[in-house]
């Protein structure tokens, strides 16, 4: 039974979007400790992605992150923001869902793209997901994320790590952008109804939430200890086949290439002084290992 505990705190975890105490952004119980040379590492490795970014010639990307290990579940990415070059805050910042952790409640967080990457998956190093969109994409989703009113409409809603994708109960960081989306795309209004708006183009347009299958169906119940976690909004028959439908990168990004089969992917991983950049949609290999058409760098 321990090993499906671990197992229920790796999925809320894993699930759980950036959340912020103490002024600092981070899990609320999971603070990463980083020694001096790591974090050297990871300023560097930032800066490189900070360069590819400014190196694109587009003003918006969606930006992904690995957070906690999710391999057991098919997953990689854990969180996904909004890097915007006309950010208010600084050049590539990151517009985000975030959690509140003694608020308790979603907020809408500008954070650099160098904290940003902080929440990777380990203190040795994790892996990064760009996507560049083609202009006719770019340009409706960076007004949206850049507007307060259209970006504040789509936070209503408590926060829910696995909030389940056609429902407005529950939101968290993956949802919020999948909306945004919605809302950038299908043009949607920012008014009391922009989630269902935003929701009702999405599914239209063909959008799916990724579906995670708990291995051990009684681990359903064990998640719903922790207070990030919430069955309450998921369909009964979801439920009863042990599934999850929650928004996540890997959902986003697939939905970004079906509609805009032209829009770009960079992928960036860091392992100790080891960085690899790959261009195109077919992922890193675990371990970061390079192949060939790669370029491998070190942070030396």
């Amino acid at each position: 039974m321990n090993r499906w505990r671990r197992a229920a705190a790796a999925l809320a975890f894993g699930l759980a979007c950036a959340v912020a105490q103490a002024g600092a952004l981070r899990y609320c119980d999971a603070p990463t400790e980083m020694s001096l040379e790591q974090r050297d590492r990871l300023f560097r490795f930032a800066e490189l992605v900070r360069t590819e970014l400014a190196g694109s010639g587009q003003r918006v990307a969606l930006l992904s992150r690995a957070g906690i290990d999710l391999a057991r579940f098919g997953e990689r990415y854990s969180h996904a923001g909004v890097t915007l070059l006309g950010s208010a805050m600084a050049p590539w910042s990151v517009r985000q869902l975030y959690y509140a952790c003694e608020e308790k409640k979603p907020r809408i967080f500008d954070q650099g793209l160098t904290a940003f990457l902080l929440g990777m998956s380990g203190p040795a190093g994790g892996y990064v997901s760009a996507v560049f969109l083609p202009d006719e994409a770019a340009a409706p989703l960076e007004r949206a994320a850049l507007d307060d009113r259209h970006a504040l409409a789509l936070l209503r809603g408590d926060y829910s790590a696995n909030a389940y994708v056609w429902a407005q109960r529950y939101l968290n960081c993956n949802q919020w952008v999948a909306e945004l989306l919605g809302m950038a795309w299908g043009d949607t209004p920012a008014g009391d109804d922009a989630r269902a708006r935003a929701q009702a183009w999405l599914r239209g347009a063909g959008y799916e939430a990724h579906a995670f299958h708990v291995p051990f169906a009684p681990m359903m119940w064990l998640v719903a200890a922790i207070p990030w976690l919430h069955h309450i909004d998921h369909p009964s028959e979801d439920l009863a086949q042990a599934v999850y439908r929650v928004s996540m990168p890997s959902a986003i990004e697939a939905f970004v290439q079906r509609r805009w089969p032209q829009a770009r992917r960079v992928e960036f991983c860091q392992k100790g002084t080891r960085v690899v950049v790959r261009q195109g949609w077919t992922p890193i290999a675990e371990g970061c290992t390079p192949e060939p058409g790669d370029r491998v760098l070190t942070l030396d």
